[in-house]
């Protein structure tokens, strides 16, 4: 057993409660490797990530197989939603909160400084769209 970085390594979380170390995060495309890896998953699999972001989103995603928790550790981040009857919701995070977006919910952030959260997405069939 050994340290690993989940800002490097991110972790799948599969069928039969496994916990599996994933290969280096390389940017957008190695969703899509991921997956390919993880497809028999299915709705059940879980990806754990965790990002440093000094900035506001640039896209709205979609996760229609699953909820998403989404976890600041550190900073403030604001979360935008947009719910499938046309509501809207808005929820500030700080160190030790999350929130939860719903299957279906597409979600955006602002970051007004620096913030760091971890994730953990159902991540089959997630959707983006330009913000």
């Amino acid at each position: 057993m050994s340290a690993t970085s989940i800002t490097e390594h991110p972790i799948h979380l599969g069928l039969g409660a496994t916990a599996e170390t994933e290969p280096a995060f390389t940017g957008m495309e190695w969703y899509a490797a991921y997956s390919a890896r993880h497809a028999g998953d299915g709705a059940e699999g879980r990806l754990v990530t965790m990002y440093t972001f000094t900035e506001d989103w640039t896209v709205w995603e979609m996760h229609p197989s699953g909820a998403e928790v989404v976890l600041c550790t550190a900073g403030e981040i604001t979360l935008l939603q947009e719910h499938p009857d046309g509501s809207e919701a808005e929820v500030t995070l700080r160190s030790g909160e999350y929130a939860i977006n719903a299957p279906g919910v597409w979600h955006t952030a602002n970051v007004p400084g620096e913030a760091t959260a971890v994730f953990i997405t159902a991540g089959l069939g997630t959707e983006h769209r330009p913000r």
